[in-house]
Order: structure tokens, then C-alpha cells, then sequence
């Protein structure tokens, strides 16, 4: 239970370690509110038959309406960013095509210049 508390208010104190009694309420909260791996319950149920409100309970039974317009609201997000990005992507494209040229296609038998600028390049020694 101390490692616990202790990884917990080391993610919300400083430094200097001065707030840690400020937080220590709410850590121990936290602890007790978590389902344990051992009793499969939290020490709350354990100790009062039911975990605390939170406030913020969903319903556990049939569908919640409000999850499903938020679910189709994200889509539409979602696919209107996906048309502005590939519009995006497009008129990137169209703008770097206006500075390129067709490349050239070399047959085996033309001559063309090289530079050595990059290749490390040794003298013959009788040269």
C-alpha cells in the first residue's frame, strides 16, 4: 500500500516534495476507490457493501444516446479532415509538379559527365 501511495503522489508533487500532505487525502481516496487484484473488490465495497458516487456514473444498462451522437459527430470530424487532407496533400503536389522537369532517359551506350565530387577515388601509384 506505501509503494502505492507513494508512486501516486510522486505524479503530483514537486521537486522539493513540500505539497505531498496536501495530496495525501486524495491518495488515500484514490487507493481505496481502485478494485484490488486479490479481494476483486475495493476496500470501500469491502468495508461499506458499495463503492463512493463519483458523480459521474454511466448507465450501465441498454444504449446511451449521447455516446452515439458523439460517435457520429467524431466520424464526420473525422472524414471531413480526411477530405481537407488529401485536398492538402494534392495542391502540395500540383505545387512541387511546377518546378519539375521530365527526366532524361539514358540508353547504355550514352556518354555522360560524371562528378567525383562524392567518390573517393585512389591514383593509380605509376600514374
Amino acid at each position: 500500500m506505501n509503494q502505492e501511495l507513494e508512486q501516486y503522489l510522486r505524479m503530483f508533487i514537486d521537486h522539493q516534495q513540500e505539497q505531498w500532505p496536501e495530496w495525501l487525502g486524495t491518495a488515500e481516496f484514490a487507493y481505496n476507490n481502485k478494485v484490488h487484484m486479490g479481494t476483486n473488490v475495493s476496500p470501500f465495497q469491502a468495508n461499506h457493501g458499495q463503492n463512493p458516487r463519483m458523480g459521474f456514473e454511466l448507465k450501465k444498462k441498454g444504449k446511451y444516446e449521447g455516446a452515439e451522437r458523439f460517435a457520429e459527430r467524431i466520424k464526420n470530424v473525422q472524414e471531413k479532415a480526411q477530405v481537407a487532407l488529401q485536398k492538402a496533400q494534392e495542391d502540395m503536389k500540383q505545387y512541387a509538379d511546377r518546378k519539375r522537369e521530365e527526366v532524361k532517359k539514358y540508353r547504355v551506350s550514352d556518354l555522360v559527365l560524371l562528378s567525383t565530387k562524392d567518390l573517393k577515388y585512389q591514383r593509380p601509384e605509376n600514374a
